[in-house]
């Protein structure tokens, strides 16, 4: 190891020119290595000035560690000040963690991202992250919050910049997950502006009303965008057009937000806007909405409907259909043709509707104008509507009707039979399911009838649902059994990859296809053919679990087997293995027993995964050490080493022997549990924790701190605040131990926090909690996730 370089906590200091290349050219080669040079000295002497250990020089960066946070941003506050006269300017990134000391230097996650904010600024400009900002008390006054920041492979952090300069756009990626419309945005310019002052006014639920094709979520997505830099913590789209349970908007919002313990938990005081698209169909989730925004006061949401909300806040913007000058701007503008009087008469004839407008649009590289108007203007006469019904739905739906009739047969067959997926489909899976070809696909791009972004292919909803008219009954049949193959045939291919350490990439592909998930499980119940819903139960309860889907994917299992007659033996087997943990982790424990039970007695031994009946015997374990029950505890984790339980039953041993404080026992299985336990994963996290105690009950304190940072670290990647809780009352204890009162009341009460926010109780329940303060115990309640885990890791 090293013995110059800083231990423990420690702030990094990245430096790196701007524009060197550039500068090289300009200065010329003397110049620029003099330039360079007396750089160098800068770095060098602020960095010495307050303990600064140069790491690695590579080119004009620098990495400097420093014992301190103050120390490192006095040096480059220093650096910066000195440089700014000169032709050549740093821009500087700190960051401060407890990365691992080796021989070769430091080794962790801490230097990337010191290296990834100082990428993020410019020339002149010093970035500091919040784990260093913390640290920096009384020269924080002069830092200013930036607000999150999404980096590459990173993900979402808090960023401060030192002084109150002013800069460019910091180069991170755009937090925010708004579509990118291909096409510009023509007229709309006065709605915008009064979208925008209702905004500015005050109101936080804005609901765009409108009939279909009016133009709802494209004036929405361009207000949403005008307004990314006025939200800190970001401003996201949620598509809720294959929705029709209101049950599930807010588990919606919460996939999109990445909120997997509690959505109001998760937004909290952030600064943020959710553009909600198509609320028409789930308008009952309308009072839940109003709740959440009552729950997060720095919300604000932004809804497209085609009726109002009608709950209380509510601010409505009618959406109109295009004034006539810009209707026909837009036709113009898309079949790029000039302006005429059948254009005008044409724009009439479609009311004006933006995607009326743009459906006739795409017919005019077969067809002029006026040959267009005559072929529309005899479909209007023949497509009439009940009395009741809205003309624009009418004319609406008349468009794209007379769209379809101009396809090729095979356009129009594969445009029917594309109906079949719910929020799109890949090329893949539009291939596989429909035998679709590409250039088919890109025709019926082309026309507009379909949509493609984000590698995937998509229609409109009012569009979907006319197309799935086009399809008879046998037809429809056949194509979502084939749908439904495709589905529990990718579920069973990523079965394995969500137990591992791919589980992360693993559901993020799959989250796109969730709507076509339950549209396959809608199907097989419907069908009376529940062996599908148990495969995908049993593949996929992993993603349904971390993906906040466990109400309804209850529901699934419930369905399954009541229809269980039907069901084969794996089957059975599979619905029993994915619902008894879909219930284990909702906290019914009665039921997940009843199911873990059945199946550890009736599984089938057609079962595709390794070691099912010992993973199930464990599981059956901790129930019942949760339960208090310890007799059946050993029970289950005996049978279950019988079955070859491997490191999972040694946990089981080693948390059996901690709570009947047996801790030699306790710490050899431990021990043991851990070298065979995968790491990053759940249970490498639980077994660290179980570690840190077990050091704790033997009296070795510094042993134990290190496992419970170590444990913390492990679940706060998983966001597992349950477990964080866990270690925050083992460094509570230890602190206590050592006359800290006060952080051990804070550590305390941010653990309370976190299970009642999270749900979760106390593995550590039948050891009695000494007093704390109260003032101190009231602190920590008040720290976010982020904050304790923070607080926790701090020497």
């Amino acid at each position: 190891m090293r013995s110059e370089l800083p231990t423990g906590t420690v702030t990094f200091l990245v430096t790196d020119v701007e524009g060197s290349t550039k500068l090289l050219h300009e200065l010329g080669a003397d110049s620029y290595a003099d330039a360079l040079l007396e750089h160098r000295r800068v770095v060098r002497e602020a960095s010495n000035a307050h303990d600064g250990v140069e790491v690695d020089t590579q080119g004009d960066a620098f990495l400097v560690a420093f014992p301190t946070a103050p120390g490192a941003l006095s040096a480059a506050a220093e650096i910066t000040k000195q440089l700014a006269a000169g032709p050549i300017h740093v821009r500087a990134g700190l960051h401060t963690g407890t990365p691992l000391v080796t021989d070769e230097g430091y080794v962790g996650d801490d230097l990337h991202l010191a290296a990834r904010v100082a990428a993020s600024g410019h020339g002149g400009q010093v970035l500091v992250s919040a784990a260093t900002a913390a640290l920096v008390e009384p020269s924080r006054s002069a830092l200013v919050d930036l607000g999150e920041h999404r980096l590459k492979d990173v993900g979402a952090v808090s960023l401060f910049q030192l002084g109150d300069g002013s800069f460019p756009p910091l180069k991170t990626i755009s937090n925010t997950n708004l579509p990118r419309p291909a096409s510009s945005f023509v007229g709309r310019d006065r709605e915008l502006e009064e979208v925008l002052a209702r905004v500015a006014g005050g109101a936080r639920l804005v609901t765009l009303t409108g009939p279909g094709g009016s133009g709802k979520t494209r004036l929405a997505i361009e207000t949403a965008a005008s307004m990314v830099t006025q939200y800190k913590a970001g401003v996201f789209w949620v598509g809720l057009d294959a929705l029709r349970d209101p049950a599930l908007v807010s588990e919606t919002i919460a996939q999109t937000l990445g909120a997997r313990n509690g959505l109001a938990e998760h937004i909290g005081e952030r600064e943020l806007l959710l553009l909600l698209d198509n609320l028409e169909q789930v308008i009952e989730a309308a009072p839940e909405l109003s709740s959440l925004l009552t729950s997060c006061p720095n919300l604000t949401l932004l809804c497209t409907s085609r009726e109002l909300l009608r709950v209380r806040g509510e601010v409505e913007f009618a959406v109109p259909p295009l004034a006539e000058p810009e209707a026909v701007a837009l036709f113009c503008e898309r079949a790029q043709a000039e302006p005429s009087d059948e254009v005008s008469e044409l724009c009439i004839r479609l009311d004006n509707l933006p995607l009326a407008v743009e459906l006739a649009a795409a017919r005019s590289k077969a067809l002029s104008p006026a040959q267009i108007l005559d072929r529309l203007s005899q479909r209007l006469d023949l497509l009439q509507g009940g009395r009741d019904a809205d003309p624009r739905q009418q004319t609406l739906r008349a468009t794209i009707e007379w769209s379809y009739d101009l396809l090729s047969s095979e356009e129009g067959q594969l445009f029917a039979q594309l109906s079949v997926f719910a929020g799109g489909c890949t090329l893949e899976a539009a291939e596989e399911v429909t035998g679709a070809d590409l250039d088919t696909l890109q025709a019926l791009v082309e026309k507009s009838l379909l949509r493609f972004s984000n590698d995937r292919y998509w229609m409109l909803e009012t569009v979907r649902e006319f197309a799935g008219e086009r399809l008879d009954l046998q037809e429809a049949d056949a194509l979502r059994r084939q749908h439904r193959a495709y589905i529990v045939a990718r579920a069973e291919a990523s079965a394995q990859d969500l137990h591992n350490v791919s589980e992360r990439a693993t559901s993020a592909r799959l989250a796109p296809d969730y709507a076509n998930v339950r549209a396959a499980v809608t199907h097989a119940l419907a069908a009376g053919e529940p062996d599908d819903v148990g495969q995908i139960l049993g593949a996929l309860y992993p993603f349904l679990t971390s993906h906040g889907h466990l109400a309804e994917g209850r529901e699934w299992t419930d369905a399954a087997l009541a229809a269980r007659d039907r069901l084969s033996a794996r089957g059975l087997a599979e619905t029993l293995m994915g619902g008894g943990e879909l219930a284990r982790f909702a906290g019914d424990l009665s039921r997940a027993i009843e199911l873990k039970e059945e199946l550890a007695v009736a599984g089938s031994e057609e079962l595709q995964r390794p070691n099912w009946k010992a993973a199930t015997l464990a599981d059956l374990c901790e129930i019942a050490l949760d339960q208090g029950d310890f007799a059946r505890a050993r029970s289950y984790a005996e049978q279950s080493a019988a079955a070859g339980g491997g490191a999972r039953v040694d946990l089981c041993f080693a948390e059996l022997a901690l709570r009947e404080g047996d801790l030699r026992s306790a710490e050899t299985n431990g021990v043991a549990a851990l070298a065979g336990l995968e790491e990053g994963a759940f249970n490498h996290a639980t077994c660290l924790e179980l570690l840190g105690e077990t050091a704790r009950r033997s009296g070795n304190d510094a042993l134990a701190d290190v496992r419970f940072r170590d444990a913390i670290q492990s679940f706060a990647e998983l966001s597992d605040g349950g477990g964080v809780a866990d270690c925050l009352d083992g460094l509570s204890r230890l602190a206590l131990a050592a006359g800290e009162s006060e952080r051990a009341g804070r550590l305390r009460g941010a653990a309370e926090r976190l299970r009642e926010t999270r749900g979760r109780k106390e593995i550590r329940a039948d050891l009695p909690f000494p007093d704390v303060p109260d003032s101190a115990r009231n602190e920590g309640r008040a720290l976010t996730f982020e904050q304790a885990v923070e607080y926790a890791l701090r020497l």
